[in-house]
């Protein structure tokens, strides 16, 4: 499965991210100049993308768990890249308008969507690493965007402008691997056409014993929607709101901080490369960590540390006379921002057991986590550069308060199940007690928390 899913994932995810995010490289190479934007009409289009991005992640998430992840997610995937490649065409704001926000409805369902795919394949503590590897691509996309927008910003040609280049060759490659992705991914670990009928049956049984209260089973709006009677989803929904923040700062306004440290274009795109290889490096580790102790609120509270120190230093510094001390700050925020998504995604999936309800919890949660994009967006504004002060005081409040309700919560959890040792008189893990016995999910006996 490592070799044969995660691969074409994490390529589809990489060209995801790049579609999202290349207009913040456009941009230093005067695409806003020449798409005659004004003002904050260049915030406006990246705040854009997130409206469709929260309002359509739920129901396109309940068409994956309908019509199975692997048929819906390269169509998805085909739709975002002719987004792509169509933004190299638009003349005006209005153009770009419309296409960042259907880019943003094709791509909402994209995370939720393989976190729930993956969750059908793996048990539940190999999800996090697989997650990490997967959204890796996204990380280190903005390692990818700034050495192809350097290639393709040398381009010298009276006809076309660079950062149509750039569109162009980001968006054509990810329209043909949508249709090599629609022929290639297994629908189930059942019908899985590369295990022999052994395989398969073992790939059930270990879904049964480590993911879900039963596999192949049918879309229910009841259960989908039943988690959120559970006070504890209302948390894990703060923390999803609160760590998008730093998050969206981060993957949309790299390339600006780096920028506002008085690099040439050239350098700027440069400079993004190595934070992010560095930033990847690490979600890799604390994942792979968080697997292997079985254990996620700790593993979510050092990343967001970190990047609040980073925000903090770039808020308390000038950064032009202590360049060097930013630059290292901007390894901070990217060494950080992307392992508490991934994690918190594992945390809430291990402990929804039921299919149906799992699909639904990802998109909403994942939805929330997008609105703060919408947050992130609106507090980098063009008046506050190049240091961008307010929006760095915003990030770092978020990532506080987020670092809090994870702690709370994962405490919480650690007393709850010796709570519920001590009354049965036994001492159990999540990992003694098999997923399918726990119909009832939290409400059953027998459940234990991933904490």
């Amino acid at each position: 499965m490592d070799v044969r899913i995660l691969p074409p994932l994490a390529f589809m995810y990489l060209c995801n991210a790049l579609d999202r995010g290349n207009v913040g490289n456009a941009k230093t190479d005067g695409w806003d100049t020449d798409t005659h934007l004004t003002g904050n009409q260049y915030y406006i289009l990246v705040m854009v993308f997130y409206v469709p991005f929260c309002l359509f992640g739920t129901p396109i998430s309940l068409l994956v768990k309908r019509y199975t992840a692997a048929r819906v997610l390269p169509i998805l995937m085909l739709g975002y890249g002719a987004m792509g490649l169509c933004t190299a065409a638009a003349k005006n704001f209005s153009e770009i308008f419309v296409l960042r926000w259907f880019l943003g409805t094709f791509e909402s369902a994209m995370l939720p969507g393989v976190v729930f795919y993956l969750s059908t394949f793996y048990k539940r503590d190999e999800l996090a690493s697989r997650i990490g590897v997967f959204y890796a691509a996204s990380s280190i996309s903005g390692a990818f965007s700034g050495l192809i927008a350097f290639g393709v910003f040398q381009i010298k040609n009276s006809k076309y402008h660079g950062w149509q280049y750039l569109f162009w060759i980001e968006g054509a490659s990810t329209i043909v691997f949508s249709l090599f992705a629609y022929f290639w991914l297994p629908r189930k670990p059942g019908t899985t056409r590369f295990f022999t009928p052994r395989e398969k049956e073992i790939a059930k049984s270990r879904i049964l014993a480590d993911s879900s209260t039963a596999t192949d089973s049918t879309l229910s709006f009841r259960d989908a929607f039943r988690p959120f009677k559970d006070w504890r989803y209302g948390i894990w929904a703060l923390i999803s709101l609160c760590l998008g923040v730093p998050l969206a700062s981060v993957n949309n306004f790299l390339p600006q901080i780096v920028a506002s440290l008085g690099y040439s274009t050239v350098k700027t795109n440069l400079f993004t490369v190595a934070p992010n290889i560095v930033g990847t490096v690490v979600l890799l580790i604390l994942t792979f960590s968080s697997d292997y102790w079985r254990e996620r609120s700790i593993h979510i509270c050092v990343p967001l540390a970190i990047t609040l120190v980073g925000f903090i230093i770039l808020g308390t510094i000038d950064v032009l006379a202590h360049r060097n001390i930013a630059y290292f700050a901007c390894f901070l925020l990217c060494m950080g921002a992307s392992a508490p998504s991934v994690l918190t995604s594992s945390w809430y999936s291990n402990n929804t057991t039921n299919e149906s309800g799992r699909a639904v919890v990802a998109a909403v949660m994942v939805g929330i986590a997008n609105a703060s994009g919408l947050i992130s967006t609106n507090v980098f504004r063009a008046q506050d550069a190049p240091q961008y002060i307010p929006a760095l005081i915003t990030s770092a409040c978020f990532g506080a308060v987020c670092i809090f309700l994870v702690a709370s919560l994962g405490m919480y959890m650690r007393m709850e199940n010796r709570r519920r040792d001590k009354e049965q008189g036994v001492t159990l893990t999540s990992a003694q007690v098999e997923t399918e016995a726990l119909g009832q999910g939290p409400r059953s006996p027998l459940f234990r928390y991933v904490y």
